[in-house]
């Protein structure tokens, strides 16, 4: 029998059972057998094994810097910071655990300060460049960053108020290429900073002592690699606290995924401020992958670098793909390039569109809770017979954990009470029914889920759930995600929607997922976003905002809300129709490159 027709017997499905988890107790502890886990390691390694190969490529500058380079540049940025013997500290430095905040593009600034700030035992901070100076000042005066290190486009953002009582410093992205680039001076001063630190070892112990790295301080595995803030479409946004332990298991997992390896070259389109670039500055350099970075990202720019500069990877969201699949430049590569889509499932139409690229889409699921991408939907070798909807269909489900998480749940939630998870008479949490039916939230714990919310204990106790039950049969803690899903008989999560951007119209609930998963099928939209809009009658109505492609054949050929709605009337119930649909530009978007789904803001951006 041909692979393509291969249907699994039942008997073939795993079991109904639930938890998939094993209940393990760690280890005890012992100097021989435990080493703490930290992704500086990954940058030593690759300087060590081949430190002459490319470790990042920055075209538009003309620099580039191999792996023995790098880690010195990263090196000498920590002593940099924190002096040595408690000499020659940078002001703002108040030892480890110092929170420096980084406001850059995709430049190697930032790349350097996810392994500097780290070598000195701080927390990076990273900044989103999008938000406004009054977001940004709020971010800064929360987390308590000390430090500020801003790209000299973006300075005007933390000049004034925001810088006050922190040290700055800016960057030319120069690559030391300009004598007088304030960061570069930075750098030259932690070199001669570190290279007194080792004349002093070398007159003590020996020219042969060469200690380098050991020289700084002790890091513990447990201690806060970066706070990185959420979107904040509800309110104020929260600082995620990462640790080194699950950076480093989070960037193993994603280099596997990935398939990246050492002839991989990674494209930085996601920004890299956004949950530490999804841990992708470490799985690279774990790898041993050249990165590619670019300050400015636009369709024909990266048109440019996939066509001449040898991409094999990179991520985004999919209004990045839409853009790149609908550009007058796009042209199918001679090579496969992975492309990492989060987010949101690409539809039938991006899939084909990709896929006729030689884009070929990993579909990843996650949260910055979650270091970034915690799932996958793993492709079954029974799709290779399907036409392009039915794969779409199956691609859209997140899939499973990652190797080096727990299995999601998805657990019973009580609408009655705000979601409130439903528990049972031992007080664990109840998964739903494995039928693709029942309506719960993801549930996930494990080695990739975040720390906590920075200074705020209330919000992350409302997300940070246990048992009721003391003893006797508790399962634990569960991160609770917001994601309202099913599970499939397969064992496969598939999101729904978040719980917030459900609408309820006339006690009925709406998925605004669902309905703009349906508006992407008409052969006139490229993207949607759905929200909730008050009505006088039903409570709440759907209130929908359609970007129109753009191809060649549909120029001239105008389409209205109204026409958009008669559309959707037959396809989905009456009482999930939007009331109105507004054809539109652009959408505006989070950091992640998610629409911006609060409907007030939404509305608020696009009117005024």
């Amino acid at each position: 029998m041909a692979s393509s027709s291969y249907i699994p017997p039942p008997s073939s499905q795993p079991p109904v059972s639930q938890p998939f988890g094993l209940r393990l107790s760690p280890l005890p502890h012992h100097a021989h057998n435990h080493s703490p886990l930290t992704p500086l390691s990954f940058l030593l390694r690759a300087a060590l094994i081949h430190p002459d190969r490319l470790a990042l490529d920055h075209p538009e500058r003309g620099w580039q810097l191999t792996f023995s380079q790098w880690a010195a540049r990263s090196l000498s940025f920590a002593f940099a910071l924190a002096g040595w013997e408690g000499k020659g500290a940078l002001e703002g430095w108040k030892g480890k655990g110092t929170r420096v905040a980084i406001l850059c593009p995709n430049a190697p600034m930032i790349l350097d300060a996810y392994h500097g700030v780290l070598a000195a035992g701080g927390a990076v901070v990273p900044l989103n460049y999008r938000n406004s100076k009054q977001e940004l000042g709020y971010v800064l005066e929360h987390s308590g960053a000390s430090i500020i290190l801003v790209d000299w486009e973006l300075k005007h953002l933390v000049e004034g108020s925001n810088g006050q009582g922190r040290t700055i410093i800016v960057s030319h992205d120069s690559g030391g290429q300009d004598p007088t680039d304030p960061y570069e001076q930075f750098l030259s001063h932690g070199r001669s900073l570190w290279d007194a630190a080792q004349a002093a070892e070398d007159r003590e112990f020996g020219p042969s002592a060469r200690r380098d790295w050991e020289l700084l301080t002790t890091v513990e595995e447990t201690d806060p690699l970066s706070v990185c803030y959420t979107s904040g479409t509800t309110g104020r946004p929260k600082g995620v606290v990462s640790t080194h332990r699950g950076t480093y298991l989070a960037a193993v997992a994603n280099a596997l995924e990935s398939r990246l390896e050492a002839t991989s070259r990674y494209l930085w389109v996601l920004p890299a401020f956004h949950a530490c670039g999804w841990t992708y500055p470490w799985s690279c350099t774990l790898s041993f992958a050249t990165q590619h970075v670019l300050r400015r990202v636009d369709p024909a720019t990266i048109w440019q670098a996939l066509k001449t500069s040898g991409v094999t990877h990179y991520c985004g969201a999919p209004t990045v793909h839409i853009s790149l699949v609908h550009h007058s430049g796009a042209e199918r590569l001679p090579q496969p390039v992975y492309v990492a889509v989060a987010a949101s499932a690409p539809t039938a139409d991006l899939l084909a569109r990709m896929e006729s690229l030689n884009l070929v889409p990993v579909h990843v699921y996650g949260l910055t809770e979650t270091y970034g991408p915690m799932t996958r939907r793993y492709a079954a070798d029974s799709w290779s017979g399907l036409d392009v909807e039915s794969r779409a269909k199956l691609m859209a489900r997140q899939g499973h954990a990652f190797l080096t998480a727990e299995e999601a749940r998805v657990v019973r939630v009580d609408a009655a009470k705000g979601n409130e998870p439903v528990r049972d008479s031992r007080g664990r949490l109840v998964d739903v029914r494995r039928d693709g039916t029942e309506l719960g939230e993801i549930a996930m714990r494990g080695n990739i889920v975040m720390q906590g919310y920075y200074a705020d204990p209330a919000a992350t106790s409302k997300v940070v759930v246990g048992s009721t039950i003391a003893k006797g049969g508790g399962d634990g803690e569960w991160f609770l995600s917001g994601d309202l899903a099913v599970r499939h008989p397969g064992g496969e999560v598939e999101i729904r929607d978040r719980a917030k951007d459900v609408v309820i119209s006339g006690g009925e609930n709406v998925s605004s997922l669902a309905v703009e998963s349906e508006l992407a099928t008409h052969p006139r939209v490229r993207e949607s976003c759905v929200v909730a809009r008050k009505h006088e009658k039903w409570g709440e109505r759907c209130h929908a905002f359609v970007v129109l492609n753009d191809a060649e054949e549909d120029k001239g050929k105008a389409i209205t809300g109204e026409e958009l709605k008669k559309w959707c009337r037959g396809r989905m119930s009456g009482f999930a129709v939007p009331e109105w649909i507004d054809v539109v530009q652009e959408l505006p978007k989070v950091s992640c490159g998610r629409a911006m789904k609060e409907g007030k803001r939404m509305r608020r951006r696009m009117f005024h």
